[in-house]
């Protein structure tokens, strides 16, 4: 048991102990870090005053706590800055450091070289001549000195070029590792804390501490990655976090605890407020397109982006707010981690799920050619998850990204799988059936579209083929649909939607034909064009 007691008591009958402890375990918020020290030490019957030294700079005075196996008594707890205390030096710096040094060496080194080359050129230059006023060269002798000059100097404006050449190579190097080196730098805090509780004990005896406090710039992003193998298979969701510490000590085996509840909150009594339920105004543009512009975004958590409201910027570091469940979840994460103080996302592995899913192919061959498969995943809505972004995977393909949404409550999260190379949709205008008609003062322009459908997989497919006839927006233009082979017709945006079932090498046809009937003396855009930019000469 510990009484606390806000005091500030000092004596010379102190005894002093000097704590370097590492820490032992942390609770990892979404911001901000709850962090633990288990230390065991020797109290003598009185004042004790315990110097924890290396402490983040970055903790919260208020959110230290002090707790114990036996019956101790705090006087006081306070801290203070040491400026001037030289911190162990992170393993990632100490690397960069010799990397840079081993680079600078050889250029030192590679300078060396050329001076010395160039002494000999100079030498060699000197001393070109091999006869003198009153003796007279051979013209043997003269073509094997002259041989030998131009040979020498051939090699060593050869070797030069060379060692010129490499330490082009090694000045890029050099100023990769220099900016390397600044960035972690500027990234690591150079101070440290130092904490000092004054503790009472009325005997001498053998106690053992948990130090408890809070530190900012710390924290966990969710993030996921979604694998599908096999459209008979569940899909995997494994659980990630990118754990991120910029306190200025190095956390080194450390065991951890992912956490999304708010560390901030008040240790007072919580007012429970009524709840009020209105129309949920969504503040990520996740709207679908109309008509068959929907085809962009098939599945509820495409990558989006974020408004200027969600997005905070403190300082040079940008931060995304996140719809967080009422709950206050923890991971436990089984295995220590190593998290240097250099401010990078290191990834966690939280935990893997296998998800019953069901899969379901698209395709808006209008616009796009290829097939897509939409990946359904049922039973997410227990796992705790919060907004994070996912890779996505299918068959050990990387397809891109998707963005998770908590808040979507649907049965069902729909995720794009990419294209299905093995189910193929065609579409191709049939100029048999099409036709021009003068009618009175109208003109009658019949288009008619073949689409085929085939699954080139070994199992039954469940595929959605959508399509579409204008719509008018004029009295005078009719628009009217002749075959449709069972298609639904949205009479309001024009959308045609066949969905069926296709088996393993089967094929089926599928027919589009209507008419547009507007006055002879008006022109109408019959067929959509697109856009594209090409280059001027």
């Amino acid at each position: 048991m510990v009484f606390i007691i806000a005091l500030e008591i000092h004596s010379q009958d102190e005894n002093n102990i000097i704590i370097n402890s590492k820490v032992q375990n942390g609770v990892i918020y979404l911001n901000g870090a709850e962090l633990e020290h288990n230390v065991k030490v020797n109290l003598k019957g009185g004042n004790n005053l315990l110097i924890f030294k290396g402490i983040s700079p970055n903790l919260d005075q208020k959110s230290i706590r002090v707790s114990s196996d036996t019956e101790i008594s705090v006087l006081s707890i306070t801290t203070k800055t040491n400026f001037l205390t030289k911190k162990n030096e992170l393993p990632i710096i100490k690397k960069l450091r010799d990397s840079l040094s081993h680079v600078e060496d050889q250029l030192i080194q590679n300078k060396n070289e050329i001076e010395a080359f160039l002494v000999e050129k100079d030498m060699i230059i000197s001393n070109k001549s091999i006869g003198s006023n009153t003796t007279s060269v051979q013209m043997t002798d003269l073509k094997q000195g002259a041989d030998f000059f131009r040979q020498r100097i051939f090699e060593i404006n050869k070797s030069i070029s060379k060692i010129e050449k490499e330490n082009k190579d090694l000045s890029v190097q050099a100023q990769k590792y220099q900016s390397e080196l600044d960035e972690t730098n500027s990234r690591s805090a150079y101070s440290e804390s130092d904490i000092l509780i004054l503790l009472s004990s009325t005997t001498p005896i053998n106690a053992n501490l948990k130090l408890h406090y809070l530190v900012t710039n710390a924290g966990w992003v969710p993030c996921y990655e979604i694998k599908a193998d096999d459209l008979s298979q569940p899909i995997e969701l494994v659980y990630k976090a990118k754990v991120y510490n910029n306190t200025s000590v190095h956390w080194e085996n450390i065991n951890i605890r992912l956490s999304i509840a708010d560390p901030s909150v008040s240790i007072s009594k919580p007012d429970l407020k009524p709840w009020y339920l209105d129309y949920y105004n969504a503040s990520y543009n996740d709207e679908r397109k109309s008509n068959l512009g929907y085809v962009q975004n098939i599945i509820q958590n495409a990558p989006q982006e974020m408004n200027s409201d969600d997005v905070i910027i403190s300082g040079d570091v940008n931060f995304n707010e996140l719809d967080i469940p009422d709950l206050n979840t923890e991971f436990e994460i089984k295995s220590p981690y190593s998290i240097p103080a250099d401010d990078k996302p290191y990834m966690i592995e939280i935990e893997k799920h296998s998800l019953p899913a069901t899969f379901k192919h698209f395709a808006v061959t209008k616009l796009d050619k290829g097939v897509f498969l939409l990946g359904r995943i049922t039973g997410w809505q227990d796992l705790n998850l919060v907004d994070g972004y996912a890779n996505v995977y299918f068959k050990g393909t990387f397809l891109g990204e998707s963005l998770i949404k908590t808040r979507n409550v649907k049965d069902t999260l729909d995720l794009s799988l990419g294209r299905d190379e093995k189910v193929l949709v065609t579409r191709t205008k049939l100029k048999e059936f099409g036709s021009k008609q003068l009618i009175g003062t109208k003109l009658k322009e019949t288009l008619s579209f073949e689409l085929i459908a085939r699954n080139n997989r070994k199992n039954q497919v469940d595929i959605e083929i959508l399509d579409q006839i204008p719509i008018s927006k004029n009295s005078e233009i009719e628009v009217k649909d002749i075959e449709l082979t069972g298609g639904e017709l949205n009479p309001v945006t024009g959308e045609v939607k066949w969905r069926f079932l296709l088996n393993p090498g089967e094929t089926k046809k599928l027919i589009l034909t209507f008419y547009i009937k507007y006055p002879k003396n008006q022109v109408i855009e019959v067929q959509q064009m697109k856009q594209r930019a090409v280059r001027k000469f």
